[in-house]
């Protein structure tokens, strides 16, 4: 079978493995997974940057209604497909194999719930947003204690997974524990040695020396630093494990919260690594991306293309860009499906 990888015109990216500043953290990276983030290196180099969409499971009517809205205001299709592993990792698999076989990029995260839960169900609120506790956190970075080899099950199951997309040849775009400088996540809000940075730095471990999952290109997504009651986010920095441990610095941006620092400040900390917006409530004007050059992707939320979020007018100002890289399917797909077209 003709492999279909990221761009159907490749010439355009042109895969110059020898001129991106740097390689893959994983020095065992697959091909497929090399040849992406050369790609993606290229991409800003050119000046041109990538769109894409989240795939909700739990809100497919709105991620319909999504796809029709982006093409009935722009004509075109997002690049890049987004998936979450943490309700059903099986249809996740599914979908994603199908949409790069497509020619899709692939991206995906995991909300995933706390290490001593065991509903089949993920519960969004009780659990990914659950208390954690400080003792609770210590227990977990120690290695050998019974949460920590309660997180290793949890982590290991996730691995099933993503080990059938690398036996598919499918490079990932790997973003686990998003938005940990916010608040309301359990991972998150853990600074110092033993806080975020040690738990990431577990995660990349046991899924790379472990599990040898050489298919992943490991993005760390935080959030856009702000101080609102309740809401706040802080400083990249104090969460950041490190350029050994990261490949992509990415940032969410919601509540038209735009500030050109949050771009300058992920250059700054990745020193040249690949930065990106990895969740966006309404999107950035094009002045605002005249200014955020280095961004090489940017993903909407499930349910953030109406007119609350991004009125018909700001979608085609964006996806009709010159230099916004959209899918285009080759041979016309029904209507029905999804999100390939």
């Amino acid at each position: 079978m003709k492999r279909l990888f990221l761009i159907t015109a490749a010439a355009l990216l042109g895969f110059a493995l020898s001129a991106q500043p740097f390689a893959p953290v994983n020095p065992n990276a697959t091909q497929e997974a090399r040849e992406l983030l050369a790609s993606l290196y290229q991409t800003v180099a050119e000046g041109k940057i990538i769109s894409a969409l989240h795939h909700n499971q739990l809100q497919m009517p709105n991620y319909m209604s999504d796809f029709d809205r982006i093409e009935d205001a722009s004509g075109k299709v997002p690049m890049m497909w987004g998936g979450d592993l943490a309700w059903d990792a099986a249809q996740v698999v599914r979908i994603a194999e199908h949409e790069y076989r497509r020619g899709h990029i692939i991206t995906l995260m995991w909300h995933v719930n706390r290490p001593f839960d065991r509903t089949p169900r993920v519960d969004f609120r009780t659990q990914t947003q659950g208390e954690f506790t400080d003792a609770q956190w210590k227990e977990l970075v120690t290695e050998g204690s019974e949460m920590n080899r309660m997180w290793a099950e949890q982590v290991d199951s996730i691995a099933v997974f993503l080990k059938q997309l690398k036996d598919m040849h499918i490079p990932v775009l790997w973003r686990p524990y998003h938005e940990m400088n916010g608040e309301w996540f359990w991972w998150g809000w853990r600074e110092g040695p033993d806080g975020f940075t040690k738990l990431w730095k577990m995660l990349y471990h046991r899924l790379v020396d472990v599990h040898h999952l050489d298919n992943l290109i490991w993005v760390w997504n935080a959030n856009a630093p702000r101080d609102i009651p309740g809401d706040t986010a802080r400083a990249y920095d104090l969460y950041y494990p490190g350029n050994e441990y990261v490949d992509v610095l990415a940032t969410d941006v919601y509540n038209r919260d735009w500030k050109q620092s949050h771009h300058d400040q992920l250059v700054e900390l990745g020193k040249g690594k690949l930065i990106a917006l990895g969740e966006l409530g309404s999107l950035p004007t094009p002045e605002m991306l005249k200014t955020m050059d280095k961004f090489a992707w940017f993903m909407i939320w499930t349910g953030f293309t109406s007119d609350r979020y991004n009125t018909l007018d700001e979608l085609k100002a964006i996806f009709t860009l010159p230099n916004v890289i959209n899918y285009k399917d080759p041979v016309p797909a029904p209507r029905m499906q999804r999100p390939g077209r």
